[in-house]
């Protein structure tokens, strides 16, 4: 009897827990681009390249309030000074792929930083690369941290990388075409100040592009 007892506390504690640090879901708002291309890419000749979902992506939930917390904030990048555009335009909101609309960065491995300010819970974070038309973008890495310098307490929540030609490890995440619906990369809540995107070229080029990287979030309060 003094067991069941016991027992029915520690449950009626562990409920009250959950209860209180729930949290209310809902769809995060992604205003998308207009698509560029219809039909799927013939002919993609690239290893661990993921199917394409054949239709809308679904909706994804985050706790109520999660915004795009890097919307209009500073930008860094290891091309200081891009082929095409400027850095800045990386977190504009503008995610179409018309001409101007795209920063173009130096051939090989490049990467950028995105400073949210303060440390952020971070849910979800999208990439657009150039969605003009197919392409596949290789070394694609994402990583938060709270060190600008990505040095130490570095998390990485996406890596296509199948060889660590990049140096940061082998990646477990598939090759993926673009689209005007940008990659999602789930991030589960990782805790951080700054997001950095890598990438390494294209199978069209060894350029890189970028149109915009919104990053989904709460303050760590």
């Amino acid at each position: 009897m003094k067991q069941r007892t016991i027992w029915f506390i520690l449950a009626a504690v562990c409920l009250a827990f959950t209860l209180v640090n729930a949290q209310e879901m809902a769809p995060i708002k992604i205003d998308l681009p207009k698509p560029m291309f219809v039909g799927t890419p013939q002919n993609m000749s690239v290893p661990n390249l993921e199917k394409p979902l054949g239709k809308a992506r679904p909706p994804f939930l985050a706790p109520v309030g999660t915004e795009n917390v890097a919307e209009g904030k500073s930008v860094a990048s290891t091309d200081e000074e891009p082929i095409i555009g400027e850095i800045d335009m990386i977190t504009d909101s503008d995610k179409e792929a018309a001409d101007g609309s795209y920063v173009e960065l130096g051939p090989f491995l490049q990467h950028v930083t995105i400073d949210l300010e303060k440390k952020q819970n971070i849910y979800a974070v999208i990439l657009w690369h150039f969605h003009k038309q197919p392409r596949v973008y290789f070394d694609v890495i994402v990583q938060v941290s709270d060190d600008p310098d990505f040095v130490k307490d570095v998390k990485t929540i996406f890596n296509n990388d199948i060889d660590n030609s990049a140096g940061l490890g082998v990646g477990k995440d598939n090759h993926y075409v673009e689209t005007s619906e940008g990659k999602l990369i789930d991030a589960k809540g990782v805790q951080g100040r700054y997001v950095r995107c890598y990438s390494a070229g294209n199978n069209n080029n060894d350029l890189n592009h970028y149109i915009e990287v919104a990053v989904y979030g709460k303050p760590v309060e």
